[in-house]
């Protein structure tokens, strides 16, 4: 069999796909997260269902949505609401299976800074903030977040916490009385990061090629490994093929390999 040359974004959306279930109610945005969930409802599960935060439930977008509020995202759609009735009686009702999050930093417990890079008064970077990310952190039954696996991604302290993910560990998390289960895997380019007993991410997988040392070596704290690491299978040439042909033909999310 001949290997099919893929980027480090397709590795990423293909692997996120894969953690997902069929039937999941799944409040999604656009980019990688938008493809990721079309590319699991065109393969394993058909019966996804897609929330966007606009007010769009069960959206089957014609073509890739460039925003929450493009109308591609209506054609379709089981139902349209206000984006108050979308938090307040879909995700903190308990209604949300899964939501999809991402930020300049994550911290050991899965907290997330969407906020400022630096000192909040006076920030080098100010960025866009939290959305609707803190709800879908607290509310949504399980969340994943995707980024690439880079030091400066990964401190060992926020300079903001944005999204809650376990805080201090699990302890304070469920003090807290947030009705969702956290962050239960961080996908990068390099593997696959879960909670411990503790909340505290672990490397459980990796992707092929990659290696322990490259995830410590891109990590601010000490990254500890799973007894069993497993090996991620590089993706197939039908996702791709959904990919890059179905989903992102222009590229405007995935840089191609191929």
């Amino acid at each position: 069999m001949i290997a099919v040359p893929y980027s480090a974004s397709e590795l990423m959306v293909v692997n996120a796909a894969r953690l997902l279930r069929d039937g999941d109610v799944v409040f999604v945005g656009v980019g990688q997260p938008n493809l990721a969930c079309n590319l699991a409802r065109r393969t394993h599960a058909p019966n996804l269902v897609m929330i966007y935060e606009a007010g769009v439930i069960g959206a089957q977008p014609a073509r890739l949505p460039l925003s929450i509020g493009d109308p591609t995202l209506v054609s379709g759609a089981l139902s349209v609401c206000s984006m108050y009735d979308i938090f307040a009686f879909y995700l903190q009702r308990g209604n949300v299976d899964v939501g999809f999050l991402g930020g300049a930093q994550i911290d050991k417990f899965g907290n997330i800074n969407a906020t400022v890079i630096g000192p909040y008064e006076q920030p080098k970077v100010r960025l866009p903030g939290s959305g609707g990310s803190m709800e879908i952190a607290a509310w949504a039954r399980r969340c994943y977040i995707l980024t690439p696996h880079q030091k400066r991604r990964f401190p060992e302290k926020l300079d903001f916490r944005t999204s809650s993910g376990f805080m201090s560990g699990r302890a304070e998390r469920a003090a807290a009385h947030l009705r969702g289960a956290g962050p239960l895997a961080v996908v990068t380019d390099l593997g696959i990061l879960e909670p411990d007993d503790n909340g505290e991410l672990v490397l459980t997988a990796l992707h092929p090629g990659a290696t322990v040392e490259q995830a410590q070596a891109n990590t601010g704290w000490t990254l500890q490994t799973a007894g069993e690491l497993r090996r991620t299978a590089p993706p197939s040439v039908e996702e791709l093929r959904i990919l890059r042909e179905e989903l992102d033909p222009q590229g405007i999310y995935l840089k191609s390999a191929g």
